[in-house]
């Protein structure tokens, strides 16, 4: 098996500056830095044979922003209508592999069928994980800085419980706190009626990907330094998770702002993972990607990812039915969500159509694994077909274009106030003797 390390990765030698930018000096973080010659061009495009990075044009912030958001968002409406089935289940109810946006698994007896009712799962219709997605966009706009557990006390749980909001799945305004899963309603039952303090508060709660899920944020910005991301999300994220569940929210917010960096590539994306992840989030990382590497398409590649996540995820081969262990605090698990979304992403060679479809196909958490990889693929430059974000738009009836133009211009804010405080620390350290200033 292929192993996959900082040190080698999958493809080639990797430059520093592919994993992170933590370690870059304060002279070299006043502008982005432009590939060289020998780093690969971002992906670009969409569908079989795209994301090719011969030529490709190099992204913006704002494309990568939009890429982020809307491929997390349309990744999220594809997987949410065969979410908690298994592979062989999907491809018996649609007589084949899902290639769209498909209608509800219970057709028009959505609204009373189980497990699944009241909510209308597919027909375009994002799910809790966009909601908690554009939520979390809400607070940067409101802070305009850095978030931690404290901003999520004060600006999310609010918003979650007193603001309406359209509700795809439910086809009516209603507070957020009325869609989102028992473990996201951990945040206002902790929080705000218990009390507890924000850092503690994902403490006890379910281990799963919840915090992870609505990350991507943190890492565009904190794009291009995967450390910082890591930092920010594990801070955000104690509020919401503890354990494993705590640790992927870090990783992915980190893979996003990997896949920020110029000339980015998912090779690069996982090392940077590796670079930062911890216990069993690392191994499974590894070996799921490492089992990823020997595949080229993702029918193929379905079961090997399941049978390479299998020993780290606790839920068990039944994802309706976890077992006793399931979703416990654990140095040795990890999510199931993300390695596959990273190992998804790696099969498809960054390319949104297959690394999505990849994922929405795998089923059991679908709707979560493909926000990630569409998030990730969205980021390195490869967009979400642009006739199924229409879609997912009218039918979410929601705006997929302002909040990333929002998110980007906090970045933008964010990053100009980072500056700001890395010079007045540096003429403070120059002052007491310390290394002369960078400028």
């Amino acid at each position: 098996m292929t192993r996959i390390t900082p040190e080698r990765p999958l493809h080639g030698p990797l430059d520093d500056s592919d994993v992170t930018t933590a370690t870059a000096t304060p002279a070299a973080a006043d502008a982005p830095a432009a590939p060289t010659a020998a780093e690969p061009a971002p992906l670009t495009g969409t569908g079989a044979g795209a994301g090719t990075r011969a030529g490709a044009p190099a992204r913006t912030l704002d494309e990568r922003v939009a890429g982020a958001l809307t491929g997390a968002a349309v990744g999220d409406a594809l997987g949410g209508p065969v979410e908690g089935y298994s592979p062989e289940q999907i491809l018996e109810r649609h007589g084949g592999r899902v290639r769209g946006v498909v209608g509800p698994w219970n057709g028009d007896a959505w609204r009373t069928a189980r497990p699944v009712a009241p909510y209308h799962k597919g027909d375009g219709h994002v799910t809790d994980d966009t909601l908690m997605t554009h939520a979390l966009i809400r607070v940067y706009e409101r802070v305009r800085d850095h978030l931690d557990a404290y901003a999520v006390a004060e600006h999310l749980v609010p918003d979650l419980m007193g603001e309406l909001r359209w509700i795809p799945e439910l086809e009516a305004e209603a507070l957020p706190l009325q869609r989102i899963f028992l473990a996201e309603k951990w945040l206002v039952a902790r929080i705000h009626y218990g009390h507890v303090d924000p850092r503690e508060a994902g403490c006890g709660n379910i281990v799963n990907c919840g915090a992870a899920m609505y990350m991507a944020p943190v890492g565009l910005v904190n794009a291009a330094h995967p450390a910082a991301a890591y930092a920010e999300a594990l801070e955000v994220a104690g509020a919401h998770q503890s354990s494993y569940g705590r640790e992927a929210a870090g990783v992915f917010a980190a893979a996003v702002a990997a896949a920020c960096v110029p000339g980015a590539t998912p090779e690069s994306v996982v090392a940077a993972c590796l670079s930062l992840a911890k216990d069993g989030t690392r191994a499974a990382i590894e070996a799921v990607c490492g089992t990823a590497a020997r595949y080229g398409e993702f029918e193929a590649a379905l079961g090997p990812l399941r049978e390479a996540v299998a020993p780290f995820d606790t839920v068990g081969p039944d994802y309706r039915a976890p077992s006793l262990g399931a979703r416990r605090p654990s140095r040795l698990h990890s999510i199931e969500e993300l390695p596959v979304a990273l190992g998804m992403l790696l099969v498809a060679g960054g390319d949104y159509e297959q690394a999505v479809l990849g994922a929405v196909n795998y089923g059991r958490d679908c709707d979560s694994i493909a926000t990630m990889a569409g998030a990730l693929a969205g980021a390195l430059g490869s967009p979400a077909p642009a006739a199924w974000a229409a879609q997912v738009a009218e039918a979410s009836r929601l705006d997929l274009d302002a909040p990333a133009r929002s998110l980007a211009a906090v970045a933008r804010e964010v990053f100009a106030r980072d500056l700001a405080r890395r010079r007045a620390h540096e003429a403070a350290f120059t002052a007491i003797g310390g290394a002369a200033c960078s400028g």
